[in-house]
């Protein structure tokens, strides 16, 4: 398979829904404990993205050796290999100590949490104005650009409908936005 064939997404996708498979299959044996997360405490076990993949667990060395046999069977079986240089392994309400235990077992980095994934902010707390600081100034400098271009009314109104609703509404299909920083950002 070469980079620019045609169907390289499609065996990337079939290879991908294999890891899947075997990650599913680890969590019916009993090997590895998902995430429960919401409500409804939906259990999540790994989210990908491309070819950007996120396991969640349970913090316990068990469940990193289980990912570990689980890398290295996919490595074996699909041929592709796992760059660990470029991996990383995080926790939230985990302690450091820990977290470098894990990250020597997967020959990996460790992240620092809060940490960004897919541009979102993971492990903050969503109740409180720092939070959003980020959201609201990307909407700040968005607006300061157009304030000096020479666009209509009707075209500014354009541009904040369309842009800027999308910016606040990403971060706000995971997390609940404050009152207080809805209105600072209405107010801009």
């Amino acid at each position: 398979m070469r980079q620019g064939d045609p169907l390289a997404p499609f065996l990337f996708l079939i290879v991908a829904e294999g890891l899947a498979g075997v990650v599913r299959m680890a969590v019916d044996k009993d090997l590895l404990e998902s995430v429960e997360i919401g409500g409804r405490l939906t259990k999540v076990n790994m989210l990908q993205f491309a070819d950007d993949t996120f396991f969640l667990c349970k913090a316990s060395t068990h469940s990193v050796f289980v990912i570990k046999a689980i890398l290295i069977c996919f490595e074996l079986a699909s041929g592709l290999k796992v760059n660990f240089q470029k991996s990383s392994v995080g926790g939230i309400w985990c302690n450091n100590l820990l977290l470098q235990q894990f990250a020597t077992v997967l020959n990996c980095a460790t992240m620092k949490t809060p940490f960004k994934y897919l541009d979102m902010l993971v492990g903050g707390n969503h109740r409180r104005s720092k939070f959003w600081e980020e959201v609201v100034e990307r909407v700040r400098g968005r607006l300061g650009r157009w304030k000096g271009k020479f666009i209509s009314m009707a075209g500014r109104l354009c541009l904040i409908k369309s842009v800027l609703s999308a910016l606040p509404l990403f971060y706000m299909s995971l997390y609940k936005m404050s009152v207080t920083v809805a209105n600072e950002i209405v107010s801009l």
